[in-house]
């Protein structure tokens, strides 16, 4: 069955015109022209992924953002205002998956839309082991991160990030290799996603964020994941 997306956006030109190239291209389109309608549809029928305007009516996007978060792990592409590093920024903080800046080709869309959904999905066959590190449990085959068997939610872009590391375990990975391991080759790089993605791994999973014990910055280099907390 087509994946499902639903298009949260006052625009109703824009979505009209996304959902006839998004539907065109294998996909479900629905459409809410403000944040409540959006969260509502979420709750009733949640969709495969989220494309998500920052400029609502009712809520802001980064709002509605941090709401669908407190109920759903759902895939988030923010549209933001061409330019403005500080929503980027902030999108990515607050949950949302991968962001693309007003205005913007529709092909460029359904690339970062289908790379949200492939990172998303259940992983290979030859990622099926959980990876535990002391009381750090990795699922990947549920994409759940456990301390102690209490989950820590994080986005399935962040989950991505700490898997890349946690199979790199005591290799320092440049951020560069971490965005080639999780995005591929095909999207344009947002320099410091991979900083404020891995800041709230931290949140998730160290005992102290500002002190991390598990993923260490190495200065000029890069991060590396410590195989033993007691290693470093």
């Amino acid at each position: 069955m087509a994946d499902q997306v639903l298009i949260i956006d006052d625009d109703t030109r824009l979505s009209a015109m996304l959902a006839d190239y998004l539907s065109e291209n294998g996909f479900r389109v629905r459409a809410a022209a403000t944040a409540r309608t959006g969260l509502e549809e979420i709750g009733r029928n949640p969709p495969d992924a989220v494309i998500l305007d920052i400029m609502l009516p009712d809520l802001d996007g980064f709002e509605t953002c941090r709401r669908i978060r407190m109920v759903s792990a759902v895939p988030v592409l923010m549209l933001t205002a061409k330019g403005d590093e500080t929503d980027r920024i902030v999108g990515l903080e607050i949950g949302a998956d991968d962001y693309l800046p007003k205005p913007f080709n529709p092909r460029e869309l359904l690339a970062r839309l289908k790379a949200v959904l492939r990172r998303h999905a259940m992983p290979s066959a030859d990622r099926q082991r959980v990876l535990r590190f002391g009381r750090l449990e990795i699922d990947p085959s549920s994409r759940k991160v456990r301390i102690d068997d209490r989950d820590c939610p994080m986005t399935g872009y962040q989950f991505d990030i700490l898997v890349a590391l946690a199979e790199n375990a005591g290799r320092i990975l440049s951020r560069d290799q971490l965005m080639d391991l999780v995005r591929g080759t095909e999207q344009e790089a947002f320099d410091r996603s991979i900083d404020v993605h891995v800041s709230r791994i931290r949140a998730a999973i160290e005992a102290d964020p500002r002190h991390p014990r598990r993923i260490i910055t190495v200065r000029g280099a890069g991060y590396v994941f410590a195989r033993n907390q007691a290693d470093v």
